[in-house]
């Protein structure tokens, strides 16, 4: 296993990936993220960036559309299994690298995804002056990201992860003209099993059973914010 310098280590996926892929599978069941995305930015005929890729689970329905895909992430095994979930995706490549030292060209890119990777707000100052670096004119960033002031889930960050505060973030997003579309989306798992194994990637194991025993049912109430930025 290699991982790109500068990498910044996720608690989640990078010792979880199967599990992750429940998470991925269970998230925003509607589409609303989808929706959201494409009603400030088309990718069609576009060049992506979706940057923090993990296993590649954005890429192939990006890739549906767009004219180039090009996932970038820092954990050398995750990354192989990105290339492998899009070897026969023609107009996608995957690449080891960081938000902090992108791998990608000077204003290349029409539209980037992240989505709850890196970008937490305050500390992530070096992505975003690479991001000045790569967009093209024109081309529009999205970030995705926890709404800790509302929801169930919200209600859950909020309480075990007290450093990241929901106002702060959102004034770190204003102040730097990025424009906030808050949804109402949520987690929607067929089995009971799979919540409670993707509760204790996301949670220490105290406070994860702590959730697991306070919550029932394979549905979770789950507000994000989508930040959005147009250069």
């Amino acid at each position: 296993m290699s991982i790109a310098d500068g990498g910044i280590p996720s608690p989640n996926i990078w010792h979880h990936a199967d599990v992750y892929e429940l998470e991925n599978r269970a998230v925003d069941p509607d589409g609303l993220i989808e929706k959201a995305m494409l009603a400030v930015r088309d990718w069609a005929g576009a060049n992506v960036l979706d940057l923090g890729c993990g296993t590649g689970f954005h890429l192939p329905r990006f890739a549906a559309t767009a004219a180039k895909v090009v996932g970038v992430e820092p954990h050398g095994t995750l990354a192989d299994a990105a290339r492998r979930r899009a070897k026969d995706l023609a107009n996608v490549e995957v690449r080891q690298g960081t938000a902090q030292k992108l791998p990608v060209p000077d204003a290349s890119v029409d539209v980037m995804h992240a989505r709850w990777a890196y970008f937490f707000g305050p500390g992530c100052e070096p992505g975003l002056i690479e991001l000045d670096r790569v967009m093209r004119r024109g081309g529009t960033a999205f970030v995705i990201d926890n709404d800790g002031s509302r929801s169930t889930f919200g209600r859950w960050f909020s309480e075990y992860y007290p450093k990241i505060k929901a106002d702060e973030v959102e004034r770190f997003w204003t102040a730097r003209d990025w424009q906030r579309t808050a949804l109402d989306m949520g987690w929607r798992f067929e089995r009971r099993e799979d919540l409670e194994a993707v509760i204790r990637i996301e949670f220490k194991p105290a406070d994860a059973e702590a959730i697991i025993a306070s919550h029932s049912g394979t549905e979770v109430d789950y507000a994000i914010n989508v930040w959005s930025k147009t250069y």
